[in-house]
């Protein structure tokens, strides 16, 4: 399995491709990544949240892999926005993992309602950490164009990603506008969409038929075409390997259009909407 990279604007690259571990049970997790690892993929993508980087940590552990093959991701808890909490749940989410940095450390949510709206200050945290070596690269998770603006002014410092929704029925072409204007690259999460609709559309489903694959596996090729980075997720490990088999066939223009006009705007939405997600856990 080869997997382009994307060069990051601090001079590091990410796999363009992984597997994402979102919704992945705790139990399955070590499972569930080390059949990804057996496959080829290299790049794993968790979060505090998730309550799964003991998992993802225990797959790596027992990879024989070498550190540098495996690029990490994980992501600040959104009741983890003050400083001194975010830098402590970083430390432990590096115990968790049984690493001594991470490769991407994200702020999750922005949470603009909450924290008095202050998610620069979670910033800049994350920027400490990274100068403490903790962190290779740090960036964004859900942040709208506003609030890319407002930490950008505030400390000079471009995230290295921002990682968004994205799918055919809400391209969120004005955050991935955004972020690419800063000089940010965006990963795309629910590149599938959620709840099956677009796996299931007659365009997609009709351009699989076209290309002898998978309606999924033309939404990850799409997603890849644009520049996005993408960490689709499974339970099986057929399905692992078939959602990473995407690098031997291109979409045509036509092909593109014809997904680009699925886009249903704001209401194509199926996660929350950052500028008013504001759930904070106990």
């Amino acid at each position: 399995m080869s997997t382009p990279t994307i060069d990051l604007n601090d001079g590091t690259s990410i796999p363009q491709f992984g597997l994402g571990v979102w919704q992945v049970p705790p139990a399955e997790t070590e499972r569930v990544v080390s059949d990804a690892f057996e496959i080829g993929y290299r790049h794993v993508d968790t979060a505090q949240m998730y309550g799964n980087e003991e998992g993802v940590g225990a797959a790596i552990a027992a990879s024989g892999l070498a550190r540098a093959d495996v690029y990490v991701t994980t992501k600040i808890n959104n009741n983890r926005h003050r400083p001194a909490d975010a830098k402590d749940s970083a430390r432990v989410s590096l115990e968790k993992l049984g690493l001594d940095r991470v490769d991407l450390l994200l702020i999750h949510w922005p949470l603009p309602t909450q924290y008095d709206g202050d998610f620069v200050s979670t910033w800049e945290a994350l920027l400490e950490l990274r100068e403490e070596g903790l962190a290779t690269s740090v960036g964004v998770s859900n942040f709208q164009p506003d609030h890319l603006d407002r930490i950008v002014e505030a400390t000079g410092v471009v995230p290295a990603v921002n990682q968004v929704e994205a799918h055919p029925y809400f391209t969120n072409d004005v955050a991935r506008g955004a972020t690419a204007r800063h000089g940010a690259k965006v990963e795309a999460w629910s590149p599938l969409g959620q709840g099956g609709g677009e796996l299931t559309d007659p365009v997609v489903t009709a351009l699989a038929d076209k290309h002898g694959k998978t309606p999924a596996q033309v939404l990850l090729r799409w997603a890849i075409d644009r520049g996005d980075i993408v960490f689709p997720k499974s339970l099986s490990k057929a399905r692992l390997a078939e959602n990473a088999d995407i690098f031997d066939f291109s979409l045509s223009g036509a092909d593109v259009h014809s997904l680009v006009a699925l886009d249903r705007g704001e209401v194509g939405r199926q996660g929350p909407n950052p500028d008013t997600f504001d759930w904070i856990p106990a």
